[in-house]
């Protein structure tokens, strides 16, 4: 099987491809999960991740590369002023994505004390499932959606470029660097904590 390069996956006309280019990493969508659930700042994602400033680092700055997330200025009394990361409207979209993937890991890797979590109507309080939709807004079963080719040639060309996996798709593990006490100077807008700040509560994502 032919592997695909990382400026194949770019240039690729299929926007799975270039989705996973952007969120395929479990790191990213841990900081996705928790950016919806109300985290803006470097050390609260930290807290609640246990993940290493480094690593944090690089990862908030590809989602705002990618238009995912953006930096907003903040301050705190008798503190300099620091980066938060907040979601745009492209990440905002990426509510159905999580949703999705939250849905099918409660029914297919279910835990035994159940969901942590459950998708509801902020205005109405009932609970949602993500589902394809017509256009009247009708649910469509499953078995009914299909993935239709929009353009000649374009399947066997994707199928003559389908990607390998690649290690750093694998999930986190032990061998990740583990959260740091301090984080180094700022650069470039980056924030850097070396007070002990207790992590926000969470709150569930809507």
């Amino acid at each position: 099987m032919r592997r695909t390069t990382r400026r194949a996956m770019l240039d690729t006309e299929c926007s799975i491809q270039r989705s996973l280019e952007v969120i395929g990493d479990p790191w990213t969508v841990l900081v996705l999960r928790e950016a919806f659930s109300g985290g803006t700042r470097f050390v609260d994602f930290q807290t609640r991740l246990g993940i290493s400033t480094d690593l944090l680092t690089d990862r908030l700055a590809r989602l705002v590369e990618a238009g995912i997330m953006e930096r907003r200025p903040y301050s705190e009394p008798g503190k300099r002023a620091r980066n938060g990361y907040h979601l745009t409207p492209a990440g905002e979209d990426l509510r159905v994505v999580l949703g999705s993937l939250q849905q099918w890991g409660d029914l297919h890797r279910p835990h035994e004390a159940g969901p942590s979590v459950e998708r509801r109507s902020r205005e109405t309080g009932e609970h949602l499932a993500v589902a394809f939709v017509n256009e009247t807004g009708n649910a469509v079963p499953l078995e009914e959606v299909v993935f239709v080719w929009t353009r000649p040639g374009t399947e066997a060309a994707a199928h003559e470029s389908e990607p390998a996996l690649s290690e750093s798709q694998a999930a986190p593990s032990e061998s990740e660097p583990a959260a740091s006490e301090s984080e180094p100077a700022p650069s470039e807008g980056e924030p850097a904590t070396t007070e002990n700040t207790a992590a926000e509560p969470e709150t569930a994502p809507a």
